[in-house]
């Protein structure tokens, strides 16, 4: 029996997940994400576990492009779909697609996920896993016209903030958890700021891993605000190599 090409998953929008607007916050949508992608794997046979006890290997997502037409409110009931693509040589492509109660497409994303070889700390192959891959009627459907790019400064970044990573920051990979970067992204900006201003799209591309103890700088470009665009890149201060790279578009 070939498995569900497509997994949803039901969240209540919770009071810890709000801001001060009781907008859902960005980076507890990116949670909402990264949970439905791990059930979905399990689901498919090819969880957290499996790679990890098999292959020694983890999922980690590497890029992604969010655009989002409406901001879910406290208590609100979503559904988050997503599905996956054909494997490429290095990478899986994933999509998902967020509705509200009535169905309305409230978000949309394509992301774009590798395997980490937990010794190493380098790519794997995707066809280490291809004997557990199950069959699936693969579709070509997107949830964004967009595409995943390189992202880069139109002008010369700089320095809003430091932070010194620890626990709170890490996930089961024992690195930082990709959704924590939003909140480092976020914290770039003012409160008022905030106020007056909504994120209606964000790309991030993760580059380089950080792990507990490390000290993230965070830079941010402001010379495409003119067209409601600002780039955001965290280096670590150590290696000064970046550790991510981010682009947002405002309303």
């Amino acid at each position: 029996m070939i498995p569900e090409l497509v997994y949803r998953n039901s969240y209540i929008v919770g009071y810890r997940d709000v801001d001060f607007n009781n907008d859902l916050r960005l980076s507890s949508l990116f949670g909402y994400f990264q949970d439905t992608a791990i059930m979905n794997v399990e689901k498919l046979g090819i969880g957290v576990n499996t790679l990890s006890e098999k292959y020694s290997v983890s999922w980690v997502l590497t890029k992604i492009l969010v655009e989002i037409n409406r901001i879910p409110k406290w208590n609100e009931k979503i559904t988050v779909e997503t599905w996956p693509h054909r494997p490429k040589k290095f990478e899986f492509d994933r999509d998902f697609r967020v509705r509200d109660d009535n169905g309305n497409i409230i978000a949309a994303a394509i992301s774009n996920w590798v395997l980490l070889d937990l010794k190493t700390r380098e790519i794997r192959k995707s066809e280490i896993i291809s004997g557990d891959y199950p069959p699936l009627e693969f579709t070509d459907e997107r949830a964004l016209e967009g595409r995943l790019r390189k992202l880069r400064p139109a002008g010369e970044p700089e320095v809003v903030y430091k932070r010194v990573l620890g626990y709170s920051d890490t996930d089961a990979n024992g690195h930082i958890n990709n959704a924590k970067y939003i909140d480092f992204i976020m914290d770039c900006f003012s409160i008022e700021e905030h106020k007056k201003h909504s994120v209606r799209s964000i790309q991030v591309n993760y580059l380089k891993e950080v792990f507990p103890g490390d000290t993230l700088i965070l830079y941010r470009d402001v010379s495409g605000a003119g067209s409601n665009q600002v780039y955001i890149e965290g280096i670590n201060e150590a290696d000064q190599k970046p550790a991510f790279s981010a682009e947002l578009k405002f309303d």
